[in-house]
């Protein structure tokens, strides 16, 4: 799979696009079998488009990128109360921002069966679902939304996406849209210099949903990319919102990662869609994280926008600590992140053993091993537990230790 999408690249017509940005997008990439979209939030201007056949005319499971559609429906149809987020049914107890952070399938299953099928389509194609998003080149899918599903089919949708084909591009306008206050733009690649000077922003319609559903959803992305699932983007000179997505289709594992940066004035919507065994791991956040990271100098922050940053992590500062402290707890069940958005997925069963046991590289050519940098260090370890170890009282006995339990992987 990865030799023929290194075949498909090969054949993408780079015409129009930033060269920085391009070579930045294929390196982060790598020898993957993945595609990457990197565009303006703000005005749908197109950088690059890595993969195009993937990105322009594949539809991909969206998997629990699907949550964002779902928590701004709940949200604007007062299913998720701002007040108190956590009162969506008597027996849960996660917040919306917890349930972003770390892609928590029963929060968003609740959610999307109460907003109902019929709401939560609606709201999918205000959000360019099931559409073209116009850009100016051929061969555009449109994807796919659900025609009819009921009972818990409904909830199950709302937090793997099934039955939506999603385009690497559709998540780009969508994400672009949470970004921009609510503009749906057509995407558009400037393919010559008159193109370039003509340009205006194009907007297909402003998306139906209030200012205040966006707002309630920014801290859980932010929470996505700081301590939870998406946390390999994280970029420690800019604040970036983002959410993932990992699930199983067709017996193959699809990897998702859709996000703007930086937060104060999005700048860049990067989206990154892997499959096989470059669906696991959050491998798709950690590519988006090279490409912020590696455009950073040109799109990060401005330093007044950092000192504005600082001020808001100062003010967000013990929630944030908080949130990283549970975590842990909230997770305690799983191995990672991942296997909790996969959780459920009828699919899962079906995928081959050998699949799961891939091995896969964070970058350059799988065949060989990572060079390191990093000096390999040996320190003596004192036995901390015979040092703090507390008395008990006589004809007691010492309290069990707590010991976490992970799940295979």
């Amino acid at each position: 799979m990865r030799a023929g999408v290194q075949t498909l690249i090969e054949k993408d017509d780079v015409s129009g696009e930033d060269p920085e940005i391009r070579r930045v997008a294929v390196n982060a990439l790598g020898h993957h079998a993945g595609t990457v979209v990197v565009m303006d939030p703000k005005t749908g201007r197109i950088y690059s488009v890595v993969n195009q056949q993937w990105a322009l005319r594949e539809g991909f499971k969206p998997c629990s990128t699907i949550k964002l559609v779902t928590g701004l429906a709940g949200l604007n149809e007062r299913v998720i109360d701002p007040a108190d987020t956590t009162a969506i049914s008597q027996s849960n107890s996660v917040t919306l921002t917890s349930a972003l952070a770390h892609s928590k399938n029963e929060y968003f299953q609740t959610v999307g069966g109460r907003v109902g099928f019929d709401k939560m389509i609606s709201y999918a194609q205000q959000l360019g679902l099931g559409e073209k998003t116009g850009i100016n080149s051929r061969d555009e899918s449109k994807g796919r939304v659900p025609k009819l599903k009921s009972g818990f089919d409904v909830n199950h949708m709302s937090s793997h996406g099934d039955d939506f084909k999603v385009t690497a591009l559709q998540l780009a306008t969508l994400v672009s849209a949470m970004a921009n206050g609510g503009k749906l733009l057509t995407p558009f690649v400037p393919r010559t210099p008159q193109d370039e000077k003509r340009f205006t922003p194009k907007v297909r319609r402003q998306v139906g949903i209030n200012a205040d559903s966006f707002n309630q959803m920014v801290p859980g992305m932010i929470g996505s990319v700081s301590y939870g699932s998406g946390r390999r983007a994280s970029n420690p000179q800019e604040i970036i919102a983002g959410k993932t997505g990992t699930c199983i289709e067709q017996g193959t594992w699809i990897g998702l990662f859709t996000s703007y940066a930086p937060l104060n004035n999005p700048r860049l919507a990067v989206v990154v869609i892997a499959r096989g065994a470059d669906g696991r791991n959050h491998f798709p956040a950690a590519v988006a994280g090279r490409i912020y990271r590696d455009l950073g100098a040109r799109f990060g922050a401005t330093s007044m926008e950092q000192i504005a940053v600082k001020r808001d992590s100062q003010e967000l500062s013990s929630d944030l600590a908080t949130k990283v402290s549970t975590s842990a707890a909230e997770n305690e069940s799983a191995s990672d992140d991942e296997e909790s958005e996969a959780a459920d997925d009828d699919s899962a069963a079906k995928v081959a053993p050998n699949r799961l046991e891939t091995p896969m590289t964070i970058w350059g050519d799988p065949r060989k091993p990572a060079d390191s940098k990093v000096k390999r260090v040996v320190m003596s370890i004192s036995n901390r537990a015979d040092q703090t170890k507390p008395a008990t009282a006589p004809g007691s006995k010492p309290a069990q230790r707590l010991r976490r339990v992970t799940a295979n992987p």
